[in-house]
């Protein structure tokens, strides 16, 4: 039996490039293990044409998610998963997620979203994170 891509949810009116939103939801999934090594994507026109956007915005977001090695782009053969293993984070990769952090936040928080609903999703997501061994110099 084969499985399903997940399906992606997009939002074009926002200021986040499509791209972006659309490589950012597909690396949720690799990072949460619902997608799994060696499982197929869908074909980039496919996908386009599913979430309502051009082709090379598709291909944009598939390019980048190969450059961070989680995908492998096979002309005429389809994308496929890559067995990625997870590297020690750098200062950079650390600056990037408190930077994204501190901009999530204050969108919620300038949304109305209460205090308390932010925290309960950030202790749900991070109950979810998939297990792995700390690495060196990681904090916890």
């Amino acid at each position: 039996m084969t499985r399903r891509a997940p399906l992606l949810r997009i939002d074009l009116s926002s200021r986040v490039p499509a791209y972006e939103q659309i490589a950012g939801e597909l690396r949720a999934l690799l990072v949460s293990g619902e997608l799994l090594p060696g499982d197929p994507l869908p074909p980039v026109r496919q996908l386009a044409i599913d979430l309502g956007v051009h082709f090379n915005t598709v291909a944009q977001a598939y390019r980048a998610l190969a450059e961070e090695g989680w995908l492998e782009l096979r002309r005429g053969r389809g994308v496929r998963v890559l067995d990625r293993k997870a590297s020690p984070p750098t200062s950079r990769a650390r600056e990037n997620f408190s930077r994204e952090l501190k901009r999530l936040l204050a969108q919620a928080l300038g949304d109305g979203v209460p205090e308390k609903a932010i925290q309960t999703e950030l202790d749900e997501r991070r109950r979810n994170l998939p297990s792995r061994s700390p690495t060196k110099g990681s904090s916890r």
